[in-house]
């Protein structure tokens, strides 16, 4: 028999015993222990005692001591520790009598266990380091290793042999510290699997649709290139679509090509090679509500968040022409503002008149627009900046839409177009998106902006920034979620002094914060409530390793999928 710890069933056991506690105590006792994924067992006891006889021990007490406190001459030491005693002594009798406080006795035992002796003696250093640097004293229970086991089993029983060791009184308010339910731990009834805690090797599920518990569906993704961001992105994508989600990509380094093929997806792509085109100019029924108003007036809006990219930043007076020369073109059409002339009659006869919402085919196209600036000269400047998409290596945009998007995945490929002009891609696959999301608010949706710096950055305007703040702050009233993805925090912060950035930030229930450099780390702090302890773990996180905010919650997570799902999203190889 070895005194240092029990065998049973080729297991070694050794128990602490908490001996004496730091007087003040500001924090829960037991978390950094419990936060850890050491295999531990702990056991804590609370017995009552009697306020009668307390408050008469004390005052006995507080009387000797006070007498012995006159009588002490000879040394200064004595001294101290009769009034240390003496005014311990009165602090407890004036909390129970005014404050009605009860007092305890309390007993801690903590049972660590490893199949290997080696680990166990690791454990135990390390678990004694953590309550040393608590200010907690422990004596680790040598020939009384039996004993102290049976007092962690869930039996309920306190052996007598290590009891007078480890008894300490305490008030009611301080059992406070000693409340054992502090591990952090995320676990949504109806949520996807998404890793395990790496504190403590929960299982971390997050129901991101939850409206009881949290304030939206958003989420925010960011991460340095190689971080896993992109691989956990496709992995929420794989496993919601299994719950027939509808979810919209905007993919700008064509990361999500072969997950689109392998989950039967609708892979739209715009560049000088692809044949398949999105017009900007499209009214979609869908993009006013029910009983809303005002088609083209919306249209308008949302075209002039476009050509905001493509003509710079617009004075009042460029605006006013391009705003006039909309409305010029929409009109020859047949488009006005009043909403009935988007509709049109399909089977006209003398009993029945069917009603049809305009189609692509009749709606303008740039090359409209481009025709409607060239009969104005005060137009020149604006007309020669679209030459390039009328006539030039951007014309692609100079067509009507000739594809359906009918499916619950639809991926818009924009890698072709280039460094420079992804943007104006970006913003078109957002407005068309953004039309379905909103088109049945029963149907629970995703839309995924990959590198979303580029429309809320810098390089962008304020009326494209707040077109895409609008899509997170209302997206929740229509089922839908927005996920932003981006590995360039400077740029995200870098329009308005950050105010889209961190509006964006504000608007995400689920913030997941893979491995960053030391400059975005700085940059985020200032927008997000992250501690210096966090901001060093975020630094050191490896591949597929995130800090996740979600709702008050802050979790290292080990982002975790299964073979299958590794072969069905990169080949069983994580970007």
């Amino acid at each position: 028999m070895n005194p240092k710890y029990l065998e049973i069933d080729n297991v070694y056991y050794s128990t602490l015993l908490i001996i004496n506690y730091s007087r003040e105590q500001n924090d829960l006792i037991l978390k950094d222990i419990i936060d850890t994924n050491i295999n531990i067992n702990i056991s804590m006891f609370y017995e009552k005692q009697n306020t009668y006889k307390v408050i008469k021990d004390l005052t006995y007490h507080i009387g000797n001591v006070g007498v012995d406190l006159q009588n002490y001459s000879e040394s200064r030491q004595d001294i101290d520790l009769a009034a240390f005693t003496y005014n311990d002594a009165k602090y407890i009798r004036k909390e129970i009598q005014l404050n009605n406080e009860d007092l305890y006795y309390i007993y801690i035992y903590l049972n660590l266990f490893s199949q290997n002796k080696k680990d166990l003696e690791y454990i135990l250093n390390k678990v004694e380091g953590i309550l040393q640097s608590k200010g907690m004293q422990t004596r680790r229970a040598y020939f009384r290793q039996e004993q102290a086991f049976r007092s962690c089993l869930p039996v309920f029983h306190n052996n007598k042999d290590i009891k007078n060791v480890t008894r300490r009184n305490i008030l009611t308010s301080g059992l406070l510290s000693t409340y054992p339910f502090i591990s952090s731990s995320i676990y949504d009834e109806n949520g996807i699997f998404i890793g395990s805690n790496m504190n403590n090797n929960s299982l971390v599920f997050i129901d991101k649709y939850d409206n009881n518990k949290y304030k939206n569906a958003n989420m925010c993704i960011f991460g340095t290139s190689g971080a896993g961001k992109s691989y956990y992105t496709k992995l929420l994508i794989l496993r919601y679509r299994l719950l027939g989600i509808e979810q919209y990509v905007i993919d700008p380094e064509r990361e999500y090509t072969n997950l689109c093929k392998n989950l039967e997806g609708t892979l739209l792509k715009i560049g000088p090679n692809s044949d398949t085109h999105i017009n900007i100019f499209d009214i979609r029924e869908e993009s006013l509500e029910e009983n809303q108003n005002g088609y083209l007036a919306s249209k308008i809006n949302k075209l002039l968040g476009f050509f905001n990219l493509i003509f710079g930043n617009i004075n009042e007076e460029e605006k006013s022409i391009i705003e006039e020369k909309l409305i010029e073109t929409y009109n020859l059409k047949g488009i006005t503002f009043d909403d009935e002339s988007l509709y049109k009659e399909i089977d006209k006869n003398k009993i029945n008149i069917k009603r049809q919402f305009k189609q692509t085919m009749d709606m303008p196209i740039l090359q409209d627009f481009y025709n409607v600036l060239s009969k104005d000269k005060n137009a020149d400047k604006l007309r020669i900046k679209l030459i390039p998409f009328i006539k030039g290596s951007l014309s692609f945009f100079n067509n009507h839409t000739n594809i359906e998007l009918n499916n619950k995945i639809i991926v818009g490929d924009i890698y072709e177009l280039g460094e420079d002009n992804l943007k104006y891609g970006m913003y078109v696959f957002t407005e068309l998106f953004w039309d379905k999301i909103k088109k049945n608010r029963s149907i629970k949706k995703s839309i995924y902006l990959d590198e979303i710096w580029r429309l809320i950055g810098v390089t962008s305007n304020k009326d494209v920034a707040g077109f895409i703040y609008k899509i997170f702050k209302t997206i929740r009233k229509y089922g839908g979620s927005a996920v932003a993805i981006t590995q360039d925090i400077s740029d995200l912060f870098s329009l308005d002094d950050g105010v889209y950035g961190r509006s964006i930030l504000n608007n995400s229930s689920v913030k997941n914060f893979f491995s960053l450099e030391e400059e975005n780390l700085n940059i985020l702090q200032k927008y997000e409530n992250i501690s210096d302890r966090e901001k060093i773990e975020i630094k050191s996180l490896k591949r597929g390793e995130a800090l996740m905010i979600v709702g008050d919650d802050h979790i290292v997570t080990r982002i975790e999928s299964a073979d299958f799902e590794n072969d069905i999203i990169v080949g069983g190889k994580i970007d």
